[in-house]
């Protein structure tokens, strides 16, 4: 049976692949908290409000990295089929949970590097185990420097060992005020640690084991305490601080896009990553982050980045959770599914206001720069 076109000009079986691409990305406690809506003329990426952790992501900031990551994702996937995207990032005030609508701008080959992130996607794993005592290649961490700096972000590479000290001494702290959180403590509990298959949350098995008391960096427990003990995790991990220019739904979003970028550079160099993330869920260790590290721009994400060795990857949602579609004959049924995707939307979607990247005013085509 042959296919027509779908949205933005793909046959269905690549508009599932596009889909399924993005929802490979990374999210906090692997929530994947992310709806795509596609109609004939456009593909909307909303945020799931339902798959918020509100204890340690209060105002939602992780959760729009996600949607980011899953961003950037989308474009390397539609690239992939030679569609050239042209992408408007809209959060707005009254349609919070819309977070970028994605149109068809005509036609291009994929490069060489886009074929080549794209092929990390599926690899890319977030790896909580211990790492090799082995540094990372300076060469590397050039690329994964220029990563983030062509997605419009900073990643400083952490190698004062004074810096280092204190960063782990504020993991430390930051970690012991968390789980001292019996609400923080619950949360976690409810999407790490199980043993039961689903399509979400980290499993048992994706956790790291316990390091001793005395580890030099401290890290989630996402066994529920059923991780190997007495494992040593490697004494200098490269610790990477990704920033942007400030705080707001928009930077939430370039931050999760050069973080996808980033870890997809990082895997097709052979390294493997992991997050510290209670460096900027608790507000006094994220703006001494701050202070030590950028001196004026906000940390979004701290990670430790070195080479691992191969973790199975986690569960992911299937399409029929993640995509709703309007096809042709539904275009006057646009409103009500705007209403499932927002229930406090009133209208769907007006007119997004464009998302200027890299000196562009308008819409731009989110090509990734050979």
């Amino acid at each position: 049976m042959s296919e027509t076109a779908h949205a933005l000009g793909t046959t269905r079986t690549q508009l599932l692949d596009v889909i399924h691409v993005a929802g490979l990305a990374p999210s906090l406690h692997n929530t994947q908290p992310w709806r795509f809506h596609v109609t004939p003329d456009r593909l909307e990426l909303w945020a799931d409000r339902s798959r918020q952790l509100h204890v340690a992501d209060p105002d939602g900031r992780e959760l729009r990295i996600a949607c980011g990551a899953a961003l950037f994702n989308l474009r390397l996937a539609l690239l992939g089929v030679g569609v050239r995207p042209l992408v408007s990032v809209v959060p707005d005030p009254d349609r919070p949970d819309l977070i970028a609508v994605v149109r068809r701008g005509g036609t291009r080959p994929a490069s060489p590097q886009v074929k080549e992130l794209l092929r990390a996607v599926p690899l890319r794993r977030t790896n909580r185990r211990p790492f090799a005592d082995a540094e990372v290649a300076t060469s590397a961490r050039y690329e994964l420097r220029r990563a983030a700096i062509e997605e419009g972000a900073w990643l400083d590479l952490v190698t004062d060992p004074d810096i280092r000290v204190e960063l782990s001494g504020l993991a430390r702290e930051a970690h012991d005020l968390q789980v001292s959180d019996p609400e923080f403590v619950a949360e976690l509990d409810a999407w790490t640690g199980h043993v039961a298959e689903r399509r979400d949350g980290v499993p048992a098995r994706s956790g790291g084991p316990l390091p001793p008391p005395n580890s030099t960096w401290v890290f989630r427990d996402f066994t529920k305490g059923s991780g190997a003990t007495g494992r040593i995790y490697e004494a200098e991990p490269l610790i990477g601080v990704l920033s942007v220019h400030g705080d707001g739904p928009r930077q939430d979003v370039r931050a999760g896009e050069a973080l996808e970028r980033v870890l997809l550079t990082a895997t097709v160099h052979g390294l493997a990553a992991s997050f510290l993330s209670q460096l900027v869920e608790v507000p006094g260790a994220r703006d001494r982050v701050r202070q030590l590290t950028s001196g004026t721009r906000p940390p979004q994400v701290v990670m430790r980045i070195g080479h691992g060795w191969p973790v199975a990857a986690t569960p992911r949602r299937p399409l029929d959770e993640i995509l709703v579609e309007d096809r042709p004959q539904d275009r006057g049924s646009t409103e009500r599914r705007s209403a499932e995707l927002d229930p406090d939307a009133a209208q769907p979607p007006g007119p997004q206001r464009e998302h200027p990247r890299r000196g562009s005013a308008g819409p731009h085509p989110m090509q990734p720069t050979p």
